[in-house]
């Protein structure tokens, strides 16, 4: 299984200046854990300043959702 704080601490540091470039945007890392369906892991989950983006446990690429914009209530 991927070590994902071996891959992925590092860009949690904003100051080294590294980013994710997705669809031609450079994003910094946020967080990054598992994801599952109740009964096992499924993949990963990257998040960024806009986005979470998702993978496989085979490190593919799957999907990306847009954060919710926050409203003032």
């Amino acid at each position: 299984m991927i070590n994902l704080d071996e891959r992925y601490h590092d860009l949690l540091n904003h100051s080294n200046g590294k980013k994710i470039r997705m669809d031609g945007v450079n994003e910094h890392l946020i967080g990054y854990g598992w994801h599952c369906d109740g009964n096992e892991i499924k993949g990963y989950y990257l998040t960024t300043e806009n986005y979470k983006l998702y993978y496989n446990i085979n490190q593919v690429y799957q999907y990306k959702e847009k954060h919710r914009e926050s409203s003032n209530v």
